[in-house]
């Protein structure tokens, strides 16, 4: 299996490299790109490969952009750390949809969703539609997704329960990982943020870089950093700078927009 990777962030793409081939060494990964001009460019100059694996947001755009500037009748399996683009994915070539962070569980259901459309697809009697009502499935299941909407913290002898609208932002420090409330109060919690991503509504919170995870109601305002980067000032006064890594402005801005 010849396998194209779209992916905007170098250690994201990495991953998935990896877990291809724990899949099956054989996978051969023919090229990646992080944007939808270079996407453009390797499929006008080469574009041979069985499967794409595309993130959704990229650096100069989304990637369904790619399918309104050249042809591409790859199958593909989209990653995203949203699931409102399921629609869209549902309409460009998508086989399967997959959010951040991703598993080696959820790739490999996926690249045998991918196998046994193949296998159908070269049976007499079959077209298409196969894929569609896998996609449809896909669909399904992220509409009936539910997130954590509270979190149980200790307090000295107490255990209490925080619920995610009290939640300002969440953030690592160490081996540990907090949670800051809108009444001030930095409480630890026991979860990795790589596990946080996973849980939390993605329309209410985002990870703006390797150590914060913000809610959308506590930003009170975004200014224009260094090297094209974002600052995030919250509404409640906060020790430490929040700055929204290069790689995720793009994903940060369509997120803050509602996109």
């Amino acid at each position: 299996m010849r396998v194209f990777i779209i992916e905007d962030e170098i250690p994201a793409a990495e991953k998935i490299e990896r877990f291809l081939h724990r899949y099956d060494e054989n996978i051969t990964i023919v090229g990646r790109a992080m944007s939808v001009k270079e996407t453009v460019n390797w499929v006008q100059t080469d574009g041979n490969a069985d499967l794409l694996l595309m993130d959704i947001q990229l650096t100069d755009g989304l990637s369904f952009d790619i399918f309104k500037e050249v042809s591409l009748d790859i199958p593909v399996i989209f990653t995203t750390a949203f699931n409102e683009y399921a629609i869209e994915a549902f309409k460009a070539n998508g086989i399967d949809y997959l959010l951040k962070p991703i598993t080696f569980e959820a790739l490999t259901d996926s690249l045998d969703k991918f196998k046994n459309l193949k296998t159908k697809l070269s049976e007499p009697g079959q077209s298409e539609a196969s894929s569609v009502i896998d996609l449809q499935s896909a669909l399904q299941m992220l509409s009936k997704r539910e997130y954590k909407t509270r979190f149980m913290v200790k307090i000295g002898e107490h255990i209490k329960s925080v619920t995610t609208d009290q939640i300002e932002l969440f953030y690592a420090e160490g081996r540990n990982a907090y949670i800051v409330t809108d009444q001030k109060r930095r409480l630890i919690i026991d979860y990795k943020l790589e596990t946080l991503e996973e849980m939390l509504d993605p329309k209410k919170f985002f990870r703006v870089n390797r150590t914060f995870i913000i809610e959308i109601n506590a930003i009170k305002d975004v200014l224009v950093y260094s090297n094209s980067r974002l600052k995030i000032i919250l509404n409640q006064d906060f020790d430490r700078e929040i700055i929204v890594s290069r790689e995720k402005v793009n994903a940060f801005k369509q997120w803050f927009d509602g996109e």
